[in-house]
């Protein structure tokens, strides 16, 4: 069992950025691909990025490649997204994932989810 909880979110301004973290429980950090998914109110979830367990395979859909950067430090269990020039439509509740499999999955077929934290860009 893995339990994931984000951080890092909080209110920002149009152009600003923030970093999230999400920290895993367990010693075996290093098996599982990780991704970001968000949900805006009015909108379903929608896949943010997502990187390898060995951080050799990363992915982004157009909406955030080239402002957002997902990273791992699987010492410290911790899965990290930087995101750069936010917009008011990035204002969302951010998604941790986590699954066992040695590619990465882009859809919402994660085994393990956080709770979120709250990201909100104002115009």
């Amino acid at each position: 069992q893995v339990q994931l909880v984000e951080s890092g979110g909080g209110l920002v301004q149009d152009g600003g950025s923030l970093r999230l973290s999400c920290v895993a429980s367990g010693r075996t950090f290093s098996i599982y691909a990780m991704a970001w998914f968000r949900q805006a109110p009015g909108k379903e979830r929608e896949f943010v990025a997502a990187i390898s367990r060995s951080g050799d395979i990363i992915y982004y859909p157009d909406s955030v490649k080239g402002r957002f950067t997902i990273s791992r430090d699987n010492a410290k269990n911790t899965v990290y997204l930087q995101m750069n020039s936010l917009k008011p439509e990035d204002t969302a509740v951010y998604y941790c994932a986590a699954e066992n499999t040695i590619r990465i999955i882009t859809t919402m077929t994660y085994r393990y989810w956080g709770q979120g934290t709250q990201v909100t860009v104002s115009s």
